[in-house]
């Protein structure tokens, strides 16, 4: 197993190129697609081989439950210094676990006091509350989903405003970009190195919409006048709150970027950038790393699974 081990743990920094690149040469959809997978493989392969050295470790304890054979010299020499690396791993996965359930738990509980908030209302996609602060955000649900916006924001927007404002969310419901969002949250908790991706996603997932927004109202204009109107009115309200599972509303992100990019030509689709431009080449460097990890776990998983069976008396 050797080195190997270590492997999953840094190559996400062979994605960074790619989260910088992607935001601007690739189509919005292509790119949260894209650095979602790469990230979410990343940290899964770095949390297997986070646990594989915490096994090490963990067997070096006095009074640990795992077997007396898994402290033998031949498992600890799998895992190079083991002594230093394979007891740190321990409170670093813990560390993991436990920002992996806060996550979690936020999400579910934000998620919850939304929906308990709208209880009372009309059972419609569409819920306006009578609230002069300005703000909207799309509510994903098991049984509907829901547009939810404020009087406060629908009086400073034009008529077609509002309507790239709804065709915005109803984008954000139909692609589940709460999703994407949310799986590489849990990827940059369990592994520092994927936030790149993670920040990266958060403003393609906008961009996707508002290219999706674009197209069903016609103009791309009017989504960036909607983009930037509602950046202006909406600072400072408590939206914010709503993003640990959806994109709230069309303000966040890089503003200014997203209304420079809709006044611009529509991105080409394209299901994979083309090889020899920058872009290309931080794609295959990703997908390279991505591969690498996959592989680099797996013969490690492999590898420990082999020794312990060994080393395990029956």
């Amino acid at each position: 197993m050797g080195v190997f081990v270590f492997l999953p743990l840094v190559l996400p920094l062979s994605a960074w190129p790619i989260a910088r690149l992607a935001e601007q040469r690739l189509h919005p959809r292509t790119a949260t697609r894209l650095l979602t997978g790469v990230a979410a493989v990343m940290a899964v392969c770095s949390s297997v081989c986070l646990g594989l050295v915490m096994v090490v470790g963990t067997a070096q304890l006095p009074g640990n439950p795992l077997p007396d054979g898994w402290s033998d010299p031949e498992v600890r020499a799998a895992v190079p210094y083991d002594e230093v690396v394979g007891k740190a791993a321990i409170p670093a996965l813990c560390a993991v676990v436990v920002a992996c359930g806060r996550t979690l738990w936020r999400h579910g509980r934000v998620r919850r006091r939304a929906h308990r908030a709208l209880a009372g209302m009309p059972g419609t996609r569409v819920a306006v509350l009578p609230d002069d602060v300005p703000y909207a955000y799309a509510l994903p649900g098991r049984r509907r989903d829901r547009i939810v916006v404020t009087t406060g924001l629908l009086d400073r927007l034009e008529p077609a405003e509002r309507r790239a404002l709804f065709a915005h969310e109803r984008a954000h419901l139909t692609a589940r970009h709460h999703r994407f969002l949310l799986a590489v949250r849990l990827a940059a908790r369990a592994n520092p190195f994927l936030r790149p991706l993670c920040t990266a996603v958060a403003y393609t997932a906008e961009r996707w919409a508002d290219e999706e927004a674009a197209e069903a109202v016609g103009s791309r204009r009017t989504v960036a006048c909607a983009i930037g109107k509602a950046a202006l009115v909406s600072r400072g309200t408590p939206v914010a709150t709503l993003a640990g599972f959806a994109a709230p509303g069309p303000a966040p992100g890089p503003v200014p970027r997203r209304v420079a990019a809709l006044l611009g030509p529509a991105p080409a689709v394209r299901s994979w950038p083309p090889v020899f431009t920058s872009v290309g080449l931080a794609a295959w460097g990703a997908a390279a790393g991505t591969a690498a990890s996959a592989m680099s776990s797996a013969n490690s998983a492999v590898t420990m699974v082999l020794i312990l069976r060994a080393a395990t008396p029956f």
